[in-house]
């Protein structure tokens, strides 16, 4: 599978757009593009699927493991011509003091492929080279391939940058001058997500393709890409990893296990204010015997017809707060669902929607607690422990995960917590409460497939 990893120096050098509008530009010569994203993000992996048409997936060492890697690549990557990897924050950046840990430089090296490096070089000339040569040797097993050089003032400029770089040998793949078309807006955690704005989404990946495809040596990219390492590892089954997972203890009588029987029908929030999923997740429920359906919170007065589950993954429920609650039918069903014991798997936005309220508008009530934005900026991998048994996980199960959001529930915790965090961030977190799972962490289910299968039986059993 040839491919590369687009990484940076650092956050902010232009990796998003490069690497979104080069898998634009190959997807408009014919190519089958696999997108895919270092780390937890799940904004820019939605303008990967734009430029694409391919669900965009993550390649998270942290939560998944580097074992993993690989294998999630390879399922993700299957039919197509050439994967594009875009990476996160700078090059060498991984979980706070754990090494290069879920780096774009040990993904990079899992991956076994070249790696083109963004440079912003609106505020530099002959310094470039002294930073690219920084990076291309400071680990020798990182092979920086290519360089391109973005936000490049003038014809000038670009020849004192291209001189410089000379000394380093370092090809210059392309050359990006500032353009505002391709500007995407930003907000309190990060991009605005494709569902929120899907036409001015399109025009923007449209003219980030045409300023790669105008700026770039695409037919240099596509031959470095094809210069990567052989993987010998298999690719990843959801099928097989729900089959390999442990079954539910003491299942209810007749219980069948994954796939066996009628599929029990799941729904999963989905529209403008829950955009927050991992592609696995909804593989790994189908695999477990569901039939996932999706549903929007903000249009939908109903669930769907014969639920017996419900996730609500994450999102921006503070921002729809007032069209969330004017959804007063759907309110109540999402509040009767969990009260007759049906599975609910909540996290971040799930768990502000379960709450009484989210800045004193009235929510599903599922939940003793009330949520509100807050100025702090919760950010970080979390290492958890479930607290109590749960429709996910069973007490003394261990599961990576991630927060990242700017409100606060109070209290942060119930009487049965779902996580107990580890490490720096020692706390307990989250709500079990009957067949109720809610909690800010999010999780990566490709990790722990138990927890969709565990779900699922239990839905065949409420």
């Amino acid at each position: 599978m040839p491919r590369l990893v687009v990484a940076a120096p650092a956050s902010g050098s232009g990796k998003t757009t490069v690497a979104t509008g080069l898998m634009a530009a190959l997807a408009r010569r014919g190519l089958a593009v696999s997108p895919h994203k270092v780390g937890p993000d799940y904004i820019d992996p939605g303008y990967h699927t734009l430029a694409t048409g391919r669900a965009g997936r993550n390649l998270d060492a942290y939560m998944c493991g580097p074992e993993l890697v690989g294998p999630l690549f390879l399922h993700g990557a299957r039919g197509c011509d050439i994967a594009v990897v875009e990476g996160v924050m700078g090059l060498y950046d991984g979980a706070a003091g754990q090494g290069e840990l879920a780096s774009t430089a040990q993904v990079a090296k899992l991956l076994r492929a070249p790696v083109v490096l963004v440079v912003d070089a609106s505020s530099q000339s002959r310094s470039v080279a002294a930073l690219v040569h920084g990076f291309v040797s400071w680990d020798p097993e990182v092979r920086v391939g290519g360089v391109i050089l973005n936000k490049v003032a003038s014809d000038r400029h670009e020849a004192l940058l291209r001189q410089a770089l000379e000394s380093v040998g370092v090809p210059v793949l392309g050359v990006l001058r500032r353009a505002p078309q391709v500007d995407t807006p930003s907000r309190h955690l990060g991009l605005v997500p494709v569902a929120e704005r899907r036409g001015a989404a399109v025009e923007a990946v449209a003219a980030m393709g045409a300023q790669v495809e105008a700026g770039c040596d695409l037919e240099a990219l596509v031959a470095l890409a094809r210069g990567a390492g052989t993987l010998s590892c298999a690719a990843w089954d959801a099928a097989g990893a729900v089959a390999a997972a442990p079954s539910v203890p003491d299942p209810a009588p007749g219980a069948a296990g994954p796939g066996h029987g009628s599929p029990v029908r799941v729904a999963v929030a989905g529209g403008s204010a829950f955009t927050f999923s991992y592609a696995e997740h909804a593989e790994l429920l189908t695999a477990a015997g569901a039939e996932v359906v999706p549903f929007d919170p903000l249009r939908d007065e109903e669930l769907p017809e014969g639920t017996r589950g419900l996730v609500v993954g994450g999102g921006f429920p503070e921002v729809y707060a007032a069209e969330l609650s004017a959804n007063e039918p759907l309110r109540k069903a999402v509040g009767d669902l969990a009260r007759a014991g049906a599975p609910v798997a909540a996290e971040c936005a799930g768990l502000l929607y379960l709450c009484r309220e989210l800045d004193g508008k009235p929510m599903c009530g599922v939940l003793e607690a009330s949520a509100r934005m807050s100025g702090r900026l919760t950010l970080g991998y979390r290492d958890a422990v479930a607290v109590t048994d749960s429709v996910l996980a069973g007490a003394g199960e261990r599961m990576r995960g991630h927060e990242f959001h700017r409100t606060v529930v109070e209290p942060g915790a119930g009487t049965a917590p779902a996580w107990g965090l580890r490490g720096p961030e020692r706390r307990l977190e989250g709500f079990v409460q009957d067949n109720v799972h809610a909690s800010y962490v999010h999780t990566h289910w490709a990790a722990a497939p138990g927890a969709a299968r565990r779900f699922v039986e239990r839905c065949r059993a409420s």
